[in-house]
This record gives C-alpha cells, structure tokens and sequence, in this order.
C-alpha cells in the first residue's frame, strides 16, 4: 500500500489534546499552523504567504510526550502520513487534511530545547538498563504526564526573573533564581495554569 509520507514546519496553533480511545490507546492531537515565507522582490524583503491548518493526531507514546514537550505558540516539525479525512453532516460534505504522526520536535532552528528520555524506550530487552532520569516502567500513564506538566512548570518557573525586592508587607520565598514573594509566585502560578 501506497502512504504520502510528509514532513512540515509549523507553530503548534492549539493547546495539545489529550485522551484515550476505549481500549485504552493514548492519544494526543492539536492544530498545526503553517504560513509560507516568500520573498517580495517589490519590497525587498521576506513576507508572510498564507497560512495552512493541518490537525496533527499523535498515538501510544508519542501522544504521551506530546503533553509535556509542547506548548501554543512553539515551533515544531512533523513528519507522518498525510490524510484527507472526509465525513457527512446531513447533506454537507466535509473535509480537512490531516497528518498521522510519526515523530515529532521542535525546530531548533528557532530556539533551543532539552530532551528528556521517556519511561519507555523501545526496542530496549526486559531487564536492560534505563536511560539516566527515565521513570519506572510499572507507573501509569496518568502520572507520567502530571510529572512531564510539573516539570515542564517548574522550569518555566525557575526561568522567570525575579525582583530585587520583594512588596512591601510580602513575605519573601528563597528560590533557585533569588527572592520571589509568595504573592508574585502564586501570580505565575496562576499565569501558568489558567
């Protein structure tokens, strides 16, 4: 069988979706949006060519990483099967193109990231050893991914600069980056989850 096998470069344009099917199967998906750079020889200069939306379904563990590697906003390569999927609502037929994920990350061509091994590395026999900071096989997926999300904010929030001053009437918390009252704290915290 013949598969359109394609790779894209896009900004994650959706916060990343996940669940299960009713077999258990993780599951991960979330629009990818990709807009054409060309270069105007009128102006001189690059602009921005229209933009295309691909849904990007991702299966097993891949959907898994999916929930504490990416974020809206970030670029990101794809690379998977292409699909036109096409359904009925009442007399009117829809469309839309979808990519079946095969492996995805980052474009490092516009920042830099740190990779983390997963809970399960295949390929790998029972009883060899895991990579350095791979968790327990045995763990259920549900904690993996609440421990990928605290990671994840965890790190954004060691990367948040803090005052040299905490308010006045603030009670100051020592952290990694300095003192950060408690007040500004729980406003990152806020900022992250909401």
């Amino acid at each position: 069988m013949n598969e359109v096998q394609v790779t894209v470069l896009g900004n994650v344009a959706t916060e990343v979706r996940y669940g299960e099917t009713a077999g258990g199967v993780p599951m991960a998906d979330f629009l990818l949006g990709c807009t054409e750079r060309r270069y105007d020889r009128e102006r001189a200069c690059w602009a921005d060519g229209g933009t295309q939306w691909l849904r990007v379904t991702a299966w097993r563990a891949l959907a898994v990483n999916l929930i504490g590697s990416l974020a809206k906003g970030e670029p990101v390569l794809v690379t998977g099967r292409l699909r036109v999927r096409e359904w009925t609502e009442g007399e009117v037929k829809h469309s839309r193109v979808e990519i079946d994920a095969r492996s995805i990350g980052h474009d490092l061509t516009r920042g830099t990231t740190a990779f983390r091994w997963a809970a399960c590395v295949r390929g790998q026999p029972p009883g060899a050893a895991e990579p350095p900071g791979a968790k327990p096989a045995g763990e259920p997926v549900p904690g993996w991914i609440v421990d990928a999300l605290e990671s994840r904010r965890a790190s954004a929030l060691a990367s948040v600069p803090a005052r040299p001053e905490p308010p006045p009437g603030a009670r100051a918390v020592t952290g990694q980056q300095g003192e950060v009252s408690e007040g500004e704290r729980g406003g990152e915290d806020r900022a992250l989850l909401g």
